[in-house]
């Protein structure tokens, strides 16, 4: 019992001083940046769209071209 009562005297601190902490001022200091990134945009990002593209339309197409003749007899 003593424990849980440790623990939950623990817990309610840990919660209390939260925020403080979180209020505290970090600076980071930012790396200087060599050359460019090939990670967003390029020809990659434009294929994509593309085959996006295509697969959209033609869903469009497979379900507008669909027959009106009954399944069941």
């Amino acid at each position: 019992m003593k424990i849980r009562g440790a623990l939950a005297a623990l817990a309610a601190v840990t919660l209390a001083a939260a925020p403080a902490v979180a209020e505290g001022e970090f600076s980071r200091v930012l790396a200087p940046v060599e050359g460019t990134s090939e990670a967003g945009g390029g020809s990659g990002a434009v294929v994509l769209a593309i085959g996006a593209l295509a697969a959209i339309i033609g869903g469009i197409i497979i379900a507008a071209g669909s027959d009106d003749t009954p399944i069941s007899a």
